[in-house]
């Protein structure tokens, strides 16, 4: 797995146009339900990040894509939920894993639709909150509310770390080379 990461951060420092729509592809399948459970998206978007911090690459287009591709997937995931119901939730990985079902519930029981803006942040919720939104008949008004603004702060953070990490290195070199 570390060397397939390595593989497309290598293809991302080589070809830089590259990054943006790698990062919409990343965390769409990081928003997705089953492709989030299955995919390592968060260790490739905060590697990315941390290409920032040497400036090969802007943070703006990373931001961008992350967005768009949080958004991306995580609306498919409604949809899915909206559509299939409960259904979706007995088959595998998830049915694998019925406490992030119950998890999720709970957060919903509790703190109403801003579980969706918490579910991009919180891994255990990721793979079922947007699901979860969709079964439980949110409409969609409602649900892009707190998606966008979850998604947007998600996009913004995880690469930004990865830069933060990525400066913090290059300081820390800097006083000991």
């Amino acid at each position: 797995m570390q060397a397939w990461i390595d593989t497309i951060i290598a293809f991302i420092e080589r070809h830089h146009f590259w990054a943006p729509w790698i990062m919409v592809v990343f965390a769409a399948a990081e928003t997705t339900a089953f492709l989030s459970i299955l995919v390592p998206s968060t260790a490739i978007l905060v590697a990315v990040g941390a290409l920032a911090a040497t400036g090969a690459i802007d943070f703006l287009p990373l931001w961008a894509g992350a967005t768009a591709g949080a958004l991306i997937g995580s609306t498919f995931s409604f949809w899915l939920g909206l559509r299939y119901g409960s259904t979706i939730l007995r088959m595998r990985p998830l049915s694998n894993h019925p406490e992030m079902a119950e998890k999720a519930r709970a957060a919903f029981h509790r703190y109403g639709p801003a579980t969706v803006f918490v579910g991009h942040f919180v891994t255990v919720f990721r793979p079922v909150v947007f699901l979860l939104a969709g079964m439980s008949g949110m409409t969609l008004a409602r649900f892009a509310f707190w998606n966008t603004l979850g998604a947007t702060a998600w996009a913004f953070l995880i690469p930004k770390l990865g830069q933060f990490g990525g400066d913090l290195i290059g300081w820390l070199w800097s006083l000991f080379a």
